[in-house]
């Protein structure tokens, strides 16, 4: 009968799991495999221990224990991994309702609207602005299509934060522009110091997708913003 010598202990038990493991990388071991690897080569071990220089309990019990921790960190990550999917599943019902929405983010697209109310014809633009620091002087430059400027709004003196301005669609010439998409610039000033100014456009949800990096909304504008980009939602 073949013996296994007195120096063979339950840690060459993991050292075998470990061996067999990595000889197949492209497969990827279950809980449920592991333990039946475990106990496999645990069984073959005690039927052929030495007699005289047996498996010592303490160490046995200390390795059971381990391989049952190892088993629950792995269905730990699997409910883990269920749950961080069904949270995304959630999300992106919940950004559904969004769609028809307008929301503000970054962006610089402005598109001026006209109604016409008893003959008289109005035109509106909305827009925003982050600003760094206070200014006390905040300059919006409109621009059409072709890029050419068509209007230039001074917002004045300013605090930090999040700003909304409205255009009428007059243009620097004494015109007024027609309905369409415009794109806009903002420079912002304290003391004679450049302060951060970021534009925020007023855009429409038409749809919304799920992506790897989470749930994306598809902009009238064309572009497209995460929740977290979302700053006001009309």
């Amino acid at each position: 009968m073949s013996t296994v010598s007195s120096s063979t202990s339950t840690s060459n038990v993991f050292s075998a799991i470990n061996s067999a493991n990595s000889s197949s990388s492209t497969t990827t071991s279950s809980s449920t495999d592991t333990q039946d690897t475990f106990l496999t080569l645990l069984v073959t071990q005690l039927q052929n221990q030495d007699p005289l220089n047996p498996v010592d309990n303490a160490e046995m019990v200390s390795q059971l224990a381990q391989i049952s921790m190892v088993s629950g960190i792995e269905e730990l990550n699997t409910t883990l991994t269920s749950l961080v999917d069904s949270l995304g599943d959630s999300t992106a019902v919940q950004a559904a309702n969004l769609i028809d929405k307008t929301v503000l983010v970054e962006g610089n697209n402005l598109t001026l609207s006209s109604t016409t109310t008893d003959g008289t014809t109005t035109s509106t633009a909305y827009g925003g602005v982050t600003l760094a620091s206070d200014a006390d002087t905040v300059t919006v430059t409109i621009s059409d299509s072709s890029g050419n400027v068509v209007q230039t709004l001074s917002l004045g003196s300013q605090s930090a934060g999040d700003i909304a301005f409205s255009w009428d669609g007059s243009t620097s010439s004494g015109g007024t522009s027609t309905a369409g998409s415009y794109t806009f610039a903002v420079t912002a000033s304290s003391s004679g110091t450049a302060v951060t100014a970021t534009a925020l456009e007023y855009a429409t949800v038409e749809a919304v997708s799920t992506s790897t990096s989470g749930v994306v909304l598809n902009l009238s504008t064309g572009d497209t913003a995460s929740l977290s980009d979302v700053k006001q939602i009309i």
